[in-house]
């Protein structure tokens, strides 16, 4: 049985202006200056350039806006609404394709630029003395390379994917002819189908001459295995050397380039400058914080524009393509005072955070030991602010903070809590440096285990398992103690 009732419910809903606002306070300063230059193009209504004293009363300009919007809500009844539109033309929405919203973010990948290790292979191919058939093999080879110059495939499958897809016969024996061909090129060590081809193929063209090249070919060759695990023992005991002759040997093994083509990724990347959205200095023992505004320039609202809408407000006789064109002037001016606006509150809300992160860390921004940071996560500053969590998280994010020890990112300043032996609260970024620092002062013939690092931090104080060390480990990208083992 169907029923029909009343009732209300409280609901909180986002404005478009509010989920913009939102959107804003996340941009960090390196690309506030293109978000208000795109604004600048959609709407003429918004200038750079400090605001005019104007001779005009602003509450005046108000009640004449008012004004002129009772007028024309009463003349609106007047108006037909279908001679907006050309019945003889197709609505441009039923030519449009729109299945997201304007608020979804832009994750489109950029496509980078730059010559690649591939492009430097077809070059140099140009340039041999391969016929025609031998080209399109090489090309083919140069095509099927991974971004660090190895190929992955079997000579054999890659011979089938001739014969199947490109109607083109050849042999095993035939491609692999080709394949030294780019073997031979630069960067040392492309065209290699595994680790040890690599080496093998970098050792051989290295200018290095003597015992230490020949060594090292041993060691690739029959004991690859054993130098991959750093057993470098077992390694002396076979080939009858001490360390002292052997050093050099695996010195000149790990200069050897693992990754070919990623040299050239290397050499190609851009390079980006951090523009840091604070500064934090100290002035006569004081903190003082800053906002960089490199990148917001002073906005205003067009007097070109405000004056088209007093001469509406004080014109009499309004006709109807008056009042649309009016109708987007004001529009235009709404949304230009807005965007002001949101620049402003923006600006004022990363203040007031950043300022709470300040007085939360003061010893940190005083000293700029590490050790002094105090366990800090979002919902601390949000209770300090008042504000919701997912607010300081959009402050947080991407935004960087100079100071006179170094430019740090927002995010550094948060970590998690342990408790010592006395029962009191540090950070983990605390107990990271102390973990650091044990490691870089170990014996590197004889690395500490996880095990020995979780033992000398429960001996000052700190109540850490060994999971924790090596989760912490991980997080600061230092290897196992094996990995770590030098001669």
């Amino acid at each position: 049985m169907l029923k029909q009732f009343l009732s209300q419910k409280l609901q909180q809903k986002l404005s478009p202006q509010q989920i913009q606002l939102m959107k804003m306070l996340q941009i960090p300063t390196m690309e506030l200056d293109q978000r208000i230059k795109e604004e600048m193009e959609i709407n003429p209504a918004l200038e750079e350039g400090k605001e005019e004293e104007s001779q005009d009363d602003p509450d005046k300009m108000d009640e004449q806006e008012e004004q002129a919007e009772q007028e024309e809500a009463k003349e609106n009844e007047d108006i037909d609404i279908s001679e907006y539109f050309d019945d003889d033309e197709t609505p441009d929405y039923k030519l449009q394709i729109n299945n997201h919203s304007s608020d979804d973010e832009n994750r489109e990948t950029p496509i980078g630029s730059g010559r690649t290790f591939q492009d430097l292979l077809f070059a140099q191919i140009a340039m041999t003395d391969l016929d025609e058939n031998e080209m399109l093999l090489a090309e083919y080879l140069i095509g099927n390379l991974d971004e660090s110059g190895y190929l992955r495939r079997e000579i054999t499958a890659i011979v089938n994917d001739l014969a199947f897809s490109m109607n083109i016969g050849t042999t095993p024996a035939e491609l692999e002819a080709v394949l030294k061909v780019i073997q031979d090129m630069d960067p040392a060590g492309v065209g290699a189908r595994d680790l040890r081809e690599c080496l093998l193929i970098q050792i051989k063209r290295s200018e290095e001459s003597g015992q230490i090249k020949n060594l090292a070919n041993l060691i690739i060759t029959k004991y690859f295995e054993e130098f991959t695990k750093k057993h470098y023992e077992k390694i002396s005991k076979r080939l009858e050397l001490d360390d002292q002759h052997l050093k050099p040997v695996i010195d000149f093994i790990l200069h050897l380039n693992p990754k070919p083509g990623s040299s050239m990724v290397e050499a190609t990347r851009t390079v980006q400058h951090i523009v840091p959205d604070f500064v934090v200095s100290v002035e006569n023992d004081e903190l003082k914080l800053t906002l960089n505004g490199r990148n917001a320039p002073e906005l205003k609202i067009s007097k070109d524009y405000k004056e088209m809408m007093i001469h509406y407000a004080n014109s009499r006789s309004k006709d109807k393509k008056e009042k649309e064109a009016m109708s987007f002037v004001k529009q235009k001016i709404e949304a230009a005072k807005w965007f002001i606006d949101a620049i402003k509150q923006r600006n004022d809300t990363l203040i007031y955070c950043m300022q709470a992160i300040v007085n939360y860390q003061q010893e940190f921004f005083r000293t700029g030991d590490e050790t002094k940071l105090k366990p800090m996560i979002l919902k601390d500053i949000a209770d300090l602010v008042g504000m919701d969590i997912s607010t300081i998280s959009r402050v947080a994010n991407s935004k960087y903070v100079q100071t006179p020890y170094a430019t740090y990112l927002l995010k550094y300043f948060f970590s998690e809590s342990l408790s010592t032996d006395d029962g009191e609260e540090v950070s983990s970024r605390e107990v990271k440096q102390i973990l650091k620092d044990a490691i870089e002062a170990e014996h590197k013939r004889k690395p500490l285990t996880d095990e020995k690092l979780m033992e000398i931090l429960n001996e000052k104080g700190y109540n850490i398992a060994r999971r924790t060390v090596a989760k912490y480990r991980e997080q600061l990208n230092i290897p196992v103690a094996r990995l770590r083992k030098e001669l």
